[in-house]
C-alpha cells in the first residue's frame, strides 16, 4: 500500500469519527431517522443535492435546520409561495449611487441562493420559472446576472423538502428536474417507540443544545475522498447492471420492465449508484464499496429515475417496488466485466 492510501485509509477512519459525532448531535434534536441522516450525508459527501418527501410534520425541515447547526456553514431557508419570483432566490441587480462621484451603477446583491447549505422547503409551491432558476444554480453552481457569473460558495449543497399531499395549486418537479436531484429520500412515519419519545422530550422541554462538529473544510475534503475511494468491477458492473435493465426495449430488461415501465434510468443513474455507494462505504470506515452498498442506496438514487406506465399502476406497482423487482432479478454474485465496445 503506497503512502497516499494509507493517508487516505486513516482519513476514511477520521471520517467515520465524524460521521458518528454527528449523529450523535443530531440525535439530541431528532428521534430515529436514521436512514433519512445517512441518506442526507450520503449527498453531501458525494457532492449532490437531496429532495426530502414525506406528510407533514415529520420534522424535515427541523432535520436540515439542526444539520446547519451541527455544521460550520452558512445556512438560509426559503419557503417557496406561489408568488416567488427568480430573483428572490437568486439575486437581483440595483442601481446605486456613489456619494462622491455621483456616478450611477449597478451592484448585484446576492439572494438566499448565496448560502453553504440551502433548505428549499416545499419547493413543490412554487412557479416553474423560479424552480428553473435554482435547479440551473443547483447544476451550475453559479448565478448569471447582467452578464456577469456569480459563483456560489464552496462547499454547497441543496436539500429540498416537499410534501405528497394537497397538490392542489402546486407545480409539481418535472421527471427531467427530478433527475437533478442526486438522492430522492422518502420520510416516513416513525415507529411507536421513536413517536412516544418525540412527545416526551417536545413537551417537558428536554430537546437538546446541538454543537458544531464539522465544517465546510472537513466537508470538501470528504468530497475529494469519495473520488479517490477504489471501485471494482463487480460493484461498477453491479450498478451498471441495475440500470441498464431499467430501461424498456432493450435486450437487458426482464419481462416486467418491458410490462410496466414507461422509461428507465439514464447514465447519470449509474454515477449516483457508484458514487453515492463510495460515500457510504467511507460513513462506516471502509475505503471501499460493496455491492452492498449499492443496494442500500439503490432506491433513493433510482425512485426519481424510474417511472412506471398505466399498466403499472393499475397493478398498484409503483417505483419502490420496481426497484425492488430490479434487485432480484440482477444477481449481485454473477461475475461482471467490461463489456466489448
Amino acid at each position: 500500500m503506497s503512502s497516499n492510501e494509507k493517508d487516505d485509509v486513516a482519513a476514511v477512519q477520521r471520517c467515520e469519527q465524524s460521521y458518528n459525532r454527528l449523529r450523535d448531535e443530531l440525535s439530541k434534536v431528532i428521534v430515529g431517522q436514521n436512514d433519512v441522516i445517512e441518506q442526507v450525508l450520503i449527498a453531501m459527501f458525494a457532492r449532490g443535492h437531496a429532495l426530502l418527501e414525506g406528510v407533514p410534520g415529520l420534522a424535515k425541515t427541523l432535520l436540515v435546520s439542526s444539520l446547519a447547526c451541527s455544521l460550520h456553514l452558512t445556512f438560509k431557508r426559503i419557503q417557496f409561495t406561489p408568488d416567488l419570483m427568480p430573483s428572490d432566490v437568486t439575486g437581483t441587480e440595483v442601481i446605486q449611487e456613489d456619494l462622491q462621484s455621483r456616478e450611477r451603477r449597478y451592484r448585484f446583491l446576492p439572494g438566499p441562493l448565496f448560502a453553504n447549505l440551502l433548505l428549499a422547503d416545499e419547493i413543490n409551491r412554487t412557479p416553474p420559472k423560479t424552480q428553473a432558476a435554482m435547479l440551473e444554480a443547483m447544476q451550475e453552481r453559479q448565478v448569471s446576472s447582467g452578464g456577469t457569473m456569480h459563483p456560489l460558495p464552496t462547499p454547497f449543497f441543496v436539500l429540498a423538502t416537499q410534501n405528497p399531499l394537497e397538490q392542489e395549486g402546486t407545480y409539481p418537479l418535472p421527471e427531467a428536474q427530478l433527475d437533478r436531484f442526486l438522492l430522492y429520500i422518502k420520510v416516513d412515519y416513525p415507529s411507536g417507540a421513536e413517536e412516544w419519545e418525540v412527545a416526551r422530550r417536545v413537551t417537558t422541554g428536554q430537546l437538546g443544545e446541538i454543537e458544531p462538529c464539522m465544517s465546510g473544510d472537513e466537508i470538501i475534503e470528504i468530497q475529494r475522498l469519495v473520488t479517490r475511494v477504489p471501485v471494482s468491477d463487480q460493484v461498477l458492473g453491479y450498478a451498471w447492471a441495475l440500470v441498464r435493465a431499467s430501461r424498456p426495449g432493450t435486450p437487458e430488461a426482464p419481462d416486467f420492465v418491458n410490462q410496466w415501465v414507461n422509461w428507465g434510468a439514464g447514465p447519470r443513474g449509474v454515477l449516483t449508484l457508484v458514487t453515492a455507494a463510495k460515500a457510504r462505504a467511507i460513513l462506516y470506515g471502509r475505503y471501499h464499496a460493496t455491492v452492498a452498498d449499492v443496494q442500500a442506496i439503490a432506491k433513493p438514487a433510482l425512485r426519481h429515475r424510474i417511472a412506471g406506465n398505466y399498466a403499472a399502476q393499475a397493478n398498484n406497482v409503483n417505483s419502490e417496488k420496481l426497484i425492488e423487482l430490479l434487485m432480484q432479478a440482477i444477481p449481485a454474485d454473477r461475475k461482471y466485466e467490461r463489456p466489448a465496445a
